[in-house]
């Protein structure tokens, strides 16, 4: 696996279970429930025998087609069912979404991520989609796309057009995701990821922590990705963003270190993913995004804004990165 590891940091993996796919909800929540210095060592070890720690993959993510969605996914202001909702766009055009690509690739990002709220994109849209993936590859960027539920001519298209990634989240748990989003099924959700894989294109998905959810409910999360067939190659972990106007608008804020424990459990039962620290950095202090990096987090979403919710600005970033000593590369699992 090309994960720009080195023998000077990487440990022997000769000792370790295989991965697995049977994980249970009482195995996680032993993991969760682990003295903290114990849990970050198991991370610790898992991490150093898949990747080099001092790496971190960097993508951008960009809104192509903000506002206006059906659907009523209670953390998000593009939803237009809630009180108060982001004004809808239109999807922006090719050469556009171009220009904002070559910023990213000049920023350091080695994945530029387009984000479109729609419940399912409509053929003449997917089109047009296509037409930025292609020219986002010939920048010399890895692709990804997130654009709702697809069917399995759509995920088609989406490869035959040189897509690598396609992002689709669980979001939470299956007994806590009715409380969440009424207007798509989990089943919905399986469904599209198993469209996706079978067009053989890289899957990303995770799941967001903070939105009212039990400590069973996280577990449950952390066991419904690392149960799929196969492990999503990239898993963003998301702090909610707690937007004024949505149901979830005044939730109570999540403790650092219970975060801390869910990019931890993610890296122990999927080791050979990434692992991506997500939305919600914004708000976190730059010692708990270290304790997130060192808990097996290796990759970030770099620039201003992830959609329409805030990010740390590039220079924060930047300088926290080589504080710790790390390194961005274009290598990716």
């Amino acid at each position: 696996m090309p994960d720009g590891s080195s023998p000077v940091t990487r440990s022997s993996s000769a000792n370790l279970p295989e991965v697995r796919h049977d994980w249970t909800v009482p195995e996680i929540q032993a993991l969760l429930d682990l003295p903290f210095p114990e849990l970050m060592f198991r991370a610790q070890t898992t991490h150093r025998a898949h990747f080099d720690p001092t790496d971190m993959q960097i993508s951008t993510l960009l809104s192509i087609k903000t506002g206006g969605c059906p659907e009523d996914c209670a953390y998000c202001p593009q939803s237009a069912l809630h009180e108060k909702s982001v004004k809808a766009e239109r999807l922006m055009a090719v050469d556009a979404v171009l220009t904002e690509a070559r910023k990213a690739k000049d920023a350091g990002a080695s994945r530029f991520c387009m984000g479109a709220a729609w419940r399912s994109p409509k053929e003449h849209d997917l089109e047009t989609v296509c037409a930025m993936i292609e020219g986002v590859k010939e920048l010399g960027l890895e692709t990804c796309v997130t654009l709702g539920m697809l069917d399995a001519g759509q995920a088609g298209k989406l490869r035959d057009a040189g897509l690598d990634y396609y992002n689709h989240n669980l979001d939470t748990s299956p007994e806590y995701y009715g409380d969440i989003i009424s207007t798509r099924t989990y089943q919905d959700r399986l469904d599209t990821l198993s469209n996706v894989r079978d067009a053989g294109i890289n899957v990303c998905c995770g799941g967001i922590v903070g939105m009212g959810e039990s400590e069973t409910d996280r577990a449950g999360l952390i066991a419904a990705l690392a149960t799929l067939p196969t492990h999503p190659e990239s898993v963003p972990i998301n702090l909610l963003v707690r937007v004024k106007g949505t149901p979830l608008g005044e939730s109570e804020a999540v403790d650092p270190l219970d975060f801390i424990r869910m990019i931890a459990a993610a890296r122990i039962t999927m080791p050979k993913s990434r692992v991506r620290l997500a939305a919600g950095r914004e708000n976190m202090s730059d010692e708990t995004q270290t304790l997130c990096f060192l808990a097996g987090a290796n990759s970030i979403f770099y620039g201003e804004r992830l959609l329409t919710t805030p990010n740390p600005q590039a220079t924060r970033d930047r300088k926290l990165l080589d504080k710790l000593g790390m390194r961005t590369t274009g290598i990716t699992v």
